[in-house]
């Protein structure tokens, strides 16, 4: 590996009449030797130091670097350094997450005059912030004198090529911001004041006015005032439109052009810091240290989904809190009426098990095979939600955002009580479910077997299918790690309902559903209101239902495809099918231990089933609120108190407890 050069050699190979691949890879060189290891601001800062020291000791070296910088200042645009690098360069989610996996995997070629592209290069170490801070004020004025160039304007102000730069610059962004805000999705947004006030139709004249009097050398100071408060009406606005997102629906690429906006106005307030406050160049310096901020945050792919996903989580989560809220039962009736839904769950589920037996004795491929056993799971569960009864496993990811929800809103040993509170309700909840589901799965699993073998005169399924299903669910096998996917599964179904009621209220489709002619012509007036309010009550858990269904039948078999051993393991469905696994064997299958190795593995799938789904709705919802649990420990201290003085608490409602 070839030895870096040091200053000396540096400053013998300046060559201002280079062409432009030489120039730029020199000063990519020196940034280099500036950074060194990268590991030391104050040594990097000590290094510039070092250099304007060399510089000012020879004057020819001075007089080269300053004509090589000239020349790569007339190579690039400065000014759109300014107003964009850092900040996204699409005008959608989509286009921009493309953009940035193309950076992320791609090389850049040094022969460039894309003036972003370049700073990209120059300044590419995570460290470069940190010693552009740690430089000396000093040093800062000292590097601001050497890099100066002087403008080509003849007015009374004459500015230099980087003030007229950073005007253009924020032309720029003023001109991007209007662009936002004359878009007609964030129009269809702003409330009928905004929009006969319309900061973003005077925000480019207000500006114009600022810069001829900065110009001119006149008084600028009210223009500067007007154009910074049109700014702020400007990001009001843009508040108007997430507030009407947070009530009305989320679109990802509408919260990614709003964040936009946010960035450039923000960007403005420093371009104008710079141009108009900065006369010992301290600014300046913060420009280009948040420059390279901001353009460690353009690489990464996480930071944009993170930044313009955190509205929709919010939102799906708020929707599923709503859901789940439904799910938590408080006193005796409400545990009673949980015991009856979950038991009418699960005889629905002891059909579904059949239908998926009668699936595999079509002897069909993998793919249709497990699409099939996707519909019958899908049908199966919308069946239940429609006659109102329950899923166990279902539960979690719904009734985890309703806890983190409440998680905002402790105070002191009062809200760690309280929260205790809940989670024991969660808990009975969990409870009552499944010995609900498992209470009649079971019986009408073995009804059905016994009905099968009367009218036809044979098993419903055979001795080999019922070994498989001892097998499959034999706790020594991978059974824990399938009901953990399962979970998993369970969650994202939870999301998908989430996402798409959220996309059902953006679009809203219960109004268009209600008063479109086509509709209320083909269904009649009354009857589209019904089907409205139909569909608004019912599409999360069409799409939770479906989509779950779906994902129990048809993952498996694609990353089987994929030669990844992943399999699922729902509670209830294995309940049933070892119930039947029963009927075929007979009692002989009590005796062997295979049968109760599968019975001991049903407690763990429906507690992996049930955690996994939990943790996973529980973190995201979480981050969608932005909770910050500082007495978590606190508690988990009074949990560990119920826990161990009051455990039935967590089985059973107290005596007492009574509808409210």
């Amino acid at each position: 590996m070839a030895r870096p050069p040091d200053l000396s050699e540096l400053l013998e190979q300046i060559d201002p009449e280079a062409d432009r691949i030489r120039r730029n890879l020199w000063l990519m060189q020196l940034l280099q030797w500036v950074r060194g290891d990268g590991d030391d601001a104050a040594q990097s800062a000590a290094r510039v130091e070092l250099l304007l020291d060399a510089l000012q000791s020879r004057a020819d070296r001075t007089a080269q670097i300053q004509r090589l910088w000239s020349r790569t200042m007339a190579d690039v645009d400065a000014s759109i350094v300014l107003s964009d690098y850092g900040l996204p360069s699409r005008a959608a989610f989509v286009s921009e997450l493309a953009d940035r996996l193309q950076r992320k995997w791609l090389p850049s070629s040094p022969d460039t005059s894309d003036g972003g592209e370049l700073f990209d290069q120059l300044f590419s170490h995570a460290k470069d912030p940190q010693w552009i801070e740690a430089l000396p004020q000093q040093t800062v004025q000292r590097l601001a004198a050497l890099l100066q160039l002087p403008g080509a304007d003849t007015t009374p102000h004459s500015a230099t090529q980087w003030e007229h730069a950073v005007a253009q610059a924020i032309t720029f962004c003023t001109s991007q911001i209007r662009a936002i805000g004359f878009s007609p999705e964030v129009r269809a947004r702003l409330s009928p004041q905004t929009l006969e006030a319309n900061p973003f139709l005077h925000l480019a004249p207000d500006w114009e006015g600022v810069v001829s009097r900065w110009q001119a050398g006149q008084d600028f100071s009210a223009a500067l005032q007007r154009y910074k408060a049109c700014l702020d009406a400007c990001r009001a606005a843009a508040q108007e439109v997430h507030a009407h997102l947070e009530e009305n629906g989320v679109s990802v690429d509408l919260v990614f052009r709003l964040r936009q906006l946010r960035e450039r106005v923000l960007r403005i307030r420093l371009l104008l810091d710079c141009l108009l406050d900065d006369p010992d160049r301290h600014r300046c310096a913060a420009l280009v240290r948040q420059l390279c901020l901001y353009g460690q945050a353009q690489r990464s792919v996480r930071a944009l989904i993170n930044a313009n996903s955190s509205l929709l989580a919010a939102k799906v989560a708020e929707r599923s809190s709503e859901t789940g809220e439904h799910y938590i039962t408080r006193n005796w009736d409400e545990y009673k009426t949980m015991l009856r839904h979950s038991a009418g769950g699960g005889a629905v589920l002891s059909l579904t098990t059949a239908m998926k037996f009668g699936v595999m004795a079509l002897g069909l491929s993998a793919f249709w095979y497990g699409f099939w056993a996707g519909v019958a799971y899908a049908v199966s569960f919308v069946l239940i939600q429609l006659l109102h009864f329950t899923v166990a496993t279902k539960q979690p990811a719904m009734t985890a955002p309703a806890m983190a929800a409440k998680l905002r809103d402790l105070q002191g040993p009062a809200g760690w009580n309280e929260f205790a509170d809940e989670v024991e309700h969660l808990v009975r909840s969990q409870v009552a479910s499944v010995i609900g589901n498992l209470a009649l799965v079971v019986p009408c699993a073995l009804a059905l077997c016994v009905v099968w073998a009367v009218a036809t005169g044979a098993a419903l399924i055979g001795e080999q299918e019922a070994r498989y299903v001892l097998h499959s669910l034999d706790l020594r096998g991978p059974t824990v790690v399938f009901a953990a996917f399962t979970g998993v599964l369970l969650f994202a179904s939870s999301m998908i309902a989430g996402w798409v009621e959220n996309w059902f209220v953006l679009h809203r489709l219960d109004s268009a559903i209600a008063y479109s002619p086509r509709i209320t012509v083909a269904l009649g007036a009354a009857r589209a209101q019904r089907w409205a309010r139909f569909l608004r009550t019912h599409v999360s858990g069409f799409a939770a239902n479906i989509s779950l269904g779906l994902m129990l039948g048809i993952v498996p078999v694609v990353l089987q495809f994929l030669a990844i051993g992943l399999d699922v393991r729902h509670v209830t469905l294995s309940a049933g099918q070892l119930s039947m696994a029963l009927a075929s064997l007979g009692t002989a299958a009590l005796y062997q231990a295979e049968f109760w190795w599968a019975v001991a593995a049903l407690p763990l799938i429906g507690a992996l089933n049930i955690v996994s789904s939990f943790v996973l709705a529980f973190r995201v919802a979480l981050r969608a609120h932005n909770v910050a649990v500082n007495d978590r420990r606190a508690v988990y201290r009074t949990l560990g108190q119920r826990l161990r003085y009051q455990p039935l608490r967590f089985f059973l409602p107290p005596r007492n407890s009574a509808s409210p």
